[in-house]
């Protein structure tokens, strides 16, 4: 059974008891704020859809302080189940990564025959869910625990940037983008087979790596494990990159490169690559890539094609000598944590 990333909530009579159009002031339910919090600190993400009035519903969460618990909004008269696939695709995860609390019967009925890949619960198990498997994540890193952060901070990037009167180009380099290269620590490890897990689109094997793997990949003195933090004026992204790199013989072998799907617009996938290319040919070294094709890594293979990669024996990529290497960007700023 798949960890839930998103609970979906209800309000009226599931969050709070009353109804807030009928004139009522209610006051959340203890245990609705226990778990709100508490599943908030294992890096579960929380969402609102609702029936009412947007305007009402959002002045009630504030005057309670709790709308920043929330990722996503949806309140209206539409059917609860057009509201999960929107959540799901504002917060770009899976609709079987998604639970549902609501306290009516026909609302739960109407998700569950619609989207059946989403677990539904009554409100009055609200304060149970934090027991449940599904609600317990083998692990949490500290980039789960500040994962709501870096919605709420991409939420706000969203908005800048449909107001930005620019091109995209120019939002970009507005942004203050940088990106820090570093050896990965024992600290790093959880996250780093986080990514491994949640990464398929920006992966260029497919590969899963947990913590005694990489702990074990560290030590070895053929191999270097490198991750990458992202920054801009909205704030942190976190750890989004991963890079495994192997030394055999004039070659560096690219053995895993992944980026979270969180920083897909902002080309960091590329940025890194094109970084660590140039890192190898600097120390008079060939670069080598091995690509393992899945069903959703073929945007990793079109990047590295654009790097300057070509193919060579079995699973491996060769960069082609007499292509420049790639240019570093304009709009990002990279700090190699290994040089200072």
């Amino acid at each position: 059974m798949k960890t839930v990333k998103c609970l979906v909530w209800d309000l009226d009579d599931t969050l709070w008891d009353g109804v807030v159009l009928e004139g009522d002031r209610p006051r959340p339910f203890p245990a609705a704020i226990e778990a709100l919090h508490t599943l908030d600190r294992r890096g579960i993400l929380h969402a609102v859809a609702g029936r009412g009035e947007l305007a009402r519903a959002a002045g009630h969460l504030a005057e309670h302080g709790l709308t920043n618990l929330f990722c996503a909004c949806e309140v209206g008269w539409g059917e609860k189940s057009a509201s999960i696939r929107r959540i799901a695709a504002d917060l770009n995860i899976g609709l079987d990564t998604i639970a549902f609390a609501d306290n009516d019967p026909a609302e739960r009925a109407e998700v569950a025959a619609a989207l059946p890949m989403v677990r539904c619960y009554p409100a009055e198990r609200v304060g149970e869910l934090a027991e449940l498997a599904e609600f317990r994540p083998p692990q949490v890193t500290d980039e789960a625990r500040h994962r709501r952060h870096r919605y709420l901070a991409e939420r706000d990037r969203a908005a800048a940037e449909r107001a930005f009167p620019g091109p995209p180009s120019e939002f970009l380099a507005s942004l203050g983008l940088t990106m820090t290269v570093r050896a990965a620590g024992e600290a790093d490890f959880a996250r780093a087979h986080e990514l491994t897990l949640r990464t398929h689109q920006l992966n260029t094997t497919g590969r899963t790596l947990d913590a005694g793997q990489l702990r074990d990949l560290c030590a070895s003195p053929d191999h270097e494990v490198l991750v990458a933090d992202v920054t801009d004026r909205f704030g942190a992204h976190g750890t989004v990159g991963l890079a495994v790199l192997r030394e055999d013989g004039p070659d560096v072998v690219l053995e895993l490169l992944l980026t979270s799907c969180r920083v897909l617009n902002r080309g960091i996938g590329a940025v890194l690559l094109g970084h660590l290319v140039r890192d190898v040919l600097a120390r008079g070294r060939r670069p080598v890539a091995r690509f393992v094709p899945t069903a959703a890594n073929r945007i990793m293979l079109v990047t590295l094609r654009f790097a300057g990669f070509e193919p060579g024996a079995g699973s491996t990529l060769v960069f082609d000598p007499h292509r420049p290497p790639p240019a570093a960007p304009g709009h990002l700023r990279i700090v190699d944590g290994r040089t200072g």
